[in-house]
């Protein structure tokens, strides 16, 4: 994938297949350390100890549609190909965090992409899910958050005016910066 935010959209995905009711995405930007910090966070089903040890190979796959899951292999590969680092921690019946840790100078890196975009496609596709977003740059902070919002009214016009929302508090949080 040519953007990190399309890496976690893809892995909030199998946080639904994973039956996840509420999931978190966070992003935190640290220019002066060189860091950029994403996770992608559920409380969906979990994975048992052997699933999540195997996860991260591209063959292995909990679908039967197709035998190959790349999304965590590929989000992981992202990390590592920055200089950066991945985790994920899993326990059935609670849930997921995958984390992948950026160098943000590093040659190989890929650019973060929209996180409003991201976003903005999860709530107008998933109405009855809960999504939050927490966003850090630089010291300076926002989350923006979906669960006070009644499900019917969790529309494609809710989801364009979150979009919105979340672009502009990205775009004053980051004062001007270049993006990342």
């Amino acid at each position: 994938m040519r953007e990190i935010a399309l890496h976690m959209a893809d892995i909030a995905e199998n946080s639904l297949a994973a039956g996840a009711a509420r999931i978190k995405l966070s992003v935190m930007i640290d220019r002066a350390a060189d860091r950029l910090i994403t996770a992608v966070e559920d409380n969906g089903r979990g994975m048992d100890a052997d699933t999540l040890y195997r996860c991260t190979d591209p063959f292995m796959t909990t679908r039967t549609a197709r035998r190959v899951g790349l999304g965590i292999a590929l989000f992981k590969l992202s990390a590592e190909q920055s200089g950066g680092s991945f985790t994920i921690r899993s326990e059935q019946g609670r849930g997921t965090r995958a984390e992948a840790a950026y160098i943000i100078s590093g040659i190989d890196r890929a650019p973060l992409g929209s996180i409003a975009d991201t976003m903005a496609a999860l709530i107008a596709a998933n109405p009855e899910t809960d999504f939050t977003l927490e966003y850090a740059a630089d010291g300076k902070a926002f989350a923006f958050a979906t669960d006070t919002i009644p499900y019917n009214d969790r529309t494609p016009a809710f989801a364009a005016a979150a979009k919105k929302e979340i672009q502009q508090r990205i775009d004053e949080i980051n004062g001007g910066a270049e993006p990342i």
